[in-house]
């Protein structure tokens, strides 16, 4: 929704040539190699992220480095990471929910298989929160609203450029790859 408002190119942070490998190593248990996996992931999606951006594009991810951080190091992960100066800075909104039955419902609801790690993640959410503090992000509190309204408080909290020639449609489809996005959504405004 928000790449199609803002005319935006959606970019999948965990590339479509990854997904079988993420399958496989989900099913594993050391933290550090999955911390590995994901960050090859968004290093390679950066890549495609600044091709974007230099050429005028916008840009959407669903997560980008610091959710990646945050989870693996919530999880138990000790590598130390230093994140390169050339990464593309995002606008970055945590959305979160403040009401622990509704967030259940909602994480109930998702079409998306369950793994071990999600639900390992959800025993540290505290921990999760904490780290989160060490990046610069909008706070979005989507306790009892829609997406609608979710997109308008994101949109009214930084509007940023949108082009003209963006592309909003998915960059793959696979289970593990985000929805496909409509070109134009419902409640958008439409140049």
């Amino acid at each position: 929704m928000l790449a199609a408002a803002r005319q935006a190119v959606l970019v999948a942070t965990v590339p479509l040539l990854y997904q079988p490998l993420r399958q496989a190593l989900d099913e594993r248990t050391n933290v550090e190699a999955r911390m590995c996996f994901y960050l090859s992931g968004l290093f390679t999606a950066a890549e495609e992220i600044q091709h974007h951006l230099d050429a005028g594009v916008p840009v959407v991810v669903e997560s980008y480095f610091a959710r990646c951080l945050t989870t693996h190091r919530a999880l138990g992960a000790q590598l130390g990471i230093t994140l390169p100066s050339w990464l593309p800075t995002p606008a970055t909104y945590h959305l979160v929910c403040d009401d622990d039955d509704e967030r259940q419902r909602r994480l109930a609801g998702r079409n998306k298989p369950v793994s071990r790690w999600d639900s390992l993640i959800e025993t540290v959410t505290d921990r999760v929160t904490d780290a989160y503090a060490s990046f610069p992000m909008h706070r979005v509190d989507t306790t009892g609203l829609s997406p609608d309204e979710v997109l308008r408080v994101i949109m009214d909290t930084e509007t940023q450029g949108a082009h003209p020639h963006a592309d909003s449609e998915p960059v793959g489809a696979h289970p593990h790859v985000l929805p496909a996005v409509p070109r134009h959504a419902a409640g958008t405004c439409r140049p």
